[in-house]
């Protein structure tokens, strides 16, 4: 049985993708931070991680786009899931004398308006969703709920008080699927994530993302990210539909790296279509 390390506890989010992408038969590890995730693939304690890579509601996962960079994992995989947040609490909680809303931040920010027109007075960052609501086991205190999904409150066996309370409906979690080893996707079916640097000089990104746009290479999305201990200087993390076997995109590449001082490939694997509800 395949073992898939994610970030949480049992019933998170990431969990779940794990789940949709992967199907029921995985036997799925729990770890305390993203970098333990890493971890347990690199010292093949689990087969394959996954991690949340940008939410279409609060950005980006900026701590995983840097550990994508120092550690040696290949991206082979990605997934869409559409994100349902609910108001969990115990049995006898009512959602008007809550006094503290807890749960990771991402989710927070997803539900912030909500949170607002329901009155409810602070909020409280911890480690995971579904750790939220395990915290709310140890507290017994009907004034404090957890954001996380359905799903969570099943599996700590406490009451969902309100569901669907995301800000907006197009809540969407990109994940990566993380391996020790590259894969190679079907020509028509591939994505592809790097990373590079440039010379700080006045038009030298428009030069590197010239060389995807004369060969007519679609841009996915583009992602700067300072560079540790050289203020000034960034990282350009960039998505394009295309794989790497493809002489077109390998002219590309090759074109880019004649002026980057850096190109990674952080992965080419087949992309999943952003769902349309």
């Amino acid at each position: 049985m395949k073992i898939i390390a994610f970030q949480g506890e049992h019933g998170a989010y990431s969990e779940s993708a794990a789940i949709e992408y992967f199907g029921s038969q995985i036997e799925t590890l729990p770890c305390e931070s993203f970098e333990a995730v890493f971890d347990a693939v690199e010292q093949k304690i689990a087969d394959q991680g996954i991690i949340p890579i940008e939410n279409s509601l609060a950005g980006s996962v900026h701590q995983n786009y840097d550990l994508l960079l120092s550690r040696s994992l290949h991206i082979i995989g990605e997934y869409h899931l559409r994100i349902q947040h609910c108001l969990i609490g115990w049995p006898n909680a009512d959602i008007k004398r809550l006094r503290k809303v807890i749960s990771h931040p991402q989710a927070l920010a997803q539900c912030r308006e909500t949170l607002k027109r329901l009155g409810i007075p602070s909020t409280e960052p911890v480690y995971d969703t579904a750790g939220a609501v395990r915290l709310l086991l140890n507290q017994a205190d009907p004034a404090v709920a957890a954001i996380a999904s359905r799903r969570a409150a099943e599996v700590y066996n406490m009451s969902i008080l309100a569901e669907g309370i995301e800000d907006h409906s197009a809540n969407f979690t990109r994940f990566l699927i993380l391996s020790r080893e590259a894969i190679d996707p079907p020509l028509n079916q591939a994505k592809t994530s790097i990373v590079f640097t440039l010379i700080n000089r006045p038009g030298a990104l428009f030069r590197a993302l010239a060389v995807f746009a004369l060969r007519e290479i679609d841009l996915a999305k583009i992602e700067s990210r300072p560079v540790f201990g050289r203020p000034g200087e960034y990282l350009f993390y960039v998505d394009f539909f295309g794989s790497t076997a493809n002489k077109v995109v390998e002219r590309a590449l090759d074109n880019l790296n004649e002026f980057a001082t850096m190109l990674r490939i952080l992965g080419c694997y087949p992309f999943h279509p952003l769902p349309l509800s």
